[in-house]
């Protein structure tokens, strides 16, 4: 997979286009010039959302209505794909080679994994960011599996809407339950499919990273999905426990005006040599721990698709040591198309010779 040029309008503050190196590109430039800005358009381009926001129409630019990105892309030898996405206040629009599409066909034609400091919160922060890396890694592969997340957050909305109802005005339960039943039985439907992908990929991510494919030390990483559900009955019979587990959190439910129960409040386990790495790894273990996921997702998507997907290291200054950024760029090397940002000239003479250097000022991009 190689993305050729990439152009937007009215993103940011960004202008112009710009032809990709096939290997390494390393986007240069002062602090604010829009150095992350690049990156943020690449990513959407290549998987629909941005890595900084989730309010996507915050980066259409001031005054403006809509934004676009659009790629040259190249799949293979000889498969050429004109991408497009258009960002408006209310919704997203993809395009390939000029004809619209839906989200889950356009998440075929390429994909792209980013690391930054905020992507560490996969591994010290919160259980959020565990199930938004796993969930966004499945897609990737099963774009379909974009729809099962859609319709499960909607049926856990419309469940808080009823909550949230009952709660302030204080109804019955007999009578929420019964108006709460239709979405209980979509939730638990829903709510299964994603439990079995999410435990699939967690052990697909155990394959690779007992294989130790990637020189980032020598420690021993292991994953566990870890079910909201677990020590409260037969996890083999998911369904039946999760709708027992649903009754009698009703009460619950309806005290605090939201749902209790449900994969969004599952967690996924990361231990380093037996020992949790968010209580007790160090920080140097912590971005090897990070790095070790994102290679391994890295080659679980080429594994499944024949292609490897675009690499994206966001402000490389403050999170990466020389010593495991060559190795990082030495596997990437024959692999994938990678991007890095920085604003040091040490490193842009360094690694320079592997690629193309590209300098950012005030939005524009050039080399």
């Amino acid at each position: 997979m190689l993305l050729r040029k990439i152009g937007v309008e009215n993103f940011r503050q960004l202008r112009g286009e710009f032809y990709c190196s096939e290997g390494l590109n390393i986007i240069f430039g002062r602090n604010g010039q829009g150095k992350t800005n690049w990156m943020e358009a690449i990513y959407i381009l290549a998987t629909g959302s941005s890595f900084r926001t989730s309010k996507i129409q915050e980066t259409i630019a001031f005054d403006k209505e809509i934004a676009s990105i659009w790629g040259e892309v190249l799949q293979g030898y000889d498969i050429e794909r004109f991408l497009q996405v258009f960002i408006e206040k209310k919704r997203r629009l993809f395009f390939v080679n000029g004809k619209r599409t839906s989200i889950e066909n356009y998440l075929e034609e390429m994909h792209a994994i980013v690391f930054n400091a905020d992507q560490l919160e996969i591994v010290r922060g919160a259980p959020e960011a565990r199930r938004k890396f796993l969930d966004s890694s499945i897609v990737a592969i099963y774009p379909a599996f974009y729809k099962t997340l859609s319709d499960y957050n909607r049926c856990i909305k419309q469940k808080n809407a009823l909550l949230e109802e009952a709660q302030k005005r204080e109804l019955p339960k007999s009578y929420v339950a019964e108006r709460i039943e239709p979405w209980n039985e979509q939730i638990i439907h829903l709510a299964y499919r994603i439990h079995k992908a999410r435990i699939r990929y967690v052990e697909l991510l155990n394959e690779i990273l007992k294989e130790k494919l990637f020189a980032f030390g020598e420690e021993e990483v292991s994953l566990r999905y870890v079910s909201s559900l677990e020590g409260k009955g037969d996890l083999s019979n998911y369904e039946s426990l999760m709708r027992e587990r649903l009754d009698l959190r009703l009460e619950a439910e309806m005290a605090v005006g939201h749902s209790l129960v449900g994969v969004h409040r599952d967690d996924m386990e990361i231990k380093i040599n037996g020992w949790d790495v968010r209580k007790y790894g160090s920080s140097g273990q912590q971005r090897s721990v990070l790095f070790l996921l994102l290679l391994a997702n890295l080659t679980i998507y080429r594994g499944r698709t024949g292609r490897y997907p675009l690499f994206l290291i966001d402000d490389i200054d403050a999170e990466l040591d020389y010593m495991r950024l060559e190795r990082l760029l030495a596997f990437l090397d024959s692999r994938s198309q990678t991007f890095v940002t920085t604003s040091k000239e040490s490193f842009m003479e360094r690694f320079r010779f592997m690629g193309r250097v590209f300098m950012v000022e005030d939005g524009r991009i050039f080399s």
